[in-house]
């Protein structure tokens, strides 16, 4: 059931924040998608994060798809490996998780947001012609000040999931309890 809710937040997420303007001074936008996948990659099996990196990644490049001159300049399915990758490294995080340390996973959920809009806007990079990289101050603050809203944002975003987590009875995939068994 908890999984149904994830990838139902995933989606109103994902919608609620297209109506987050961008934030001053560099005009960074709130990515509120990134986090709850990230809270999914500590909560489920690797079997179930990769479901999640695989629905997110979807969801996220059919929303942000670029056509310019009947080119897609961002295809769907780059950003599945992207979600995956990152979902990995989050899931090795999960001991912490486990033992109640939850800092360690809100900065890195502002590091892995920051690191998804860089990998965005170097593929934007690469499809175009000719091949130029234009790294301004612009283009820094909206990567790096995306990290720092999802590191602002995502104590919140950790605390109301947890909180689903537990009025749903979920409990999380701790893979000892398996070798134990």
């Amino acid at each position: 059931m908890f999984f149904g809710i994830i990838v139902a937040a995933l989606f109103f997420s994902m919608v609620a924040q297209h109506f987050l303007g961008g934030m001053p001074p560099w005009g960074a936008r709130v990515f509120l998608m990134p986090i709850v996948f990230l809270y999914g990659a500590l909560s489920f099996s690797s079997v179930g994060m990769l479901c999640l990196a695989f629905i997110a990644g979807v969801m996220w490049d059919l929303m942000h798809a670029q056509w310019v001159e009947d080119v897609v300049e961002l295809g769907v399915g780059w950003s599945v490996l992207a979600y995956a990758i990152l979902g990995v490294i989050m899931s090795g995080l999960r001991p912490l998780f486990l033992r109640g340390r939850w800092e360690v996973h809100c900065l890195f959920s502002g590091v892995a947001t920051s690191v998804l809009v860089g990998i965005e806007y170097l593929m934007i990079s690469l499809r175009r012609e000719p091949i130029r990289f234009e790294f301004s101050p612009e283009i820094y603050g909206r990567i790096f000040g995306a990290g720092l809203m999802a590191l602002v944002i995502s104590p919140l975003l950790f605390f109301v999931l947890g909180y689903i987590s537990r009025l749903t009875g979920h409990k999380h995939y701790r893979p000892e309890k398996e070798e134990l068994e």
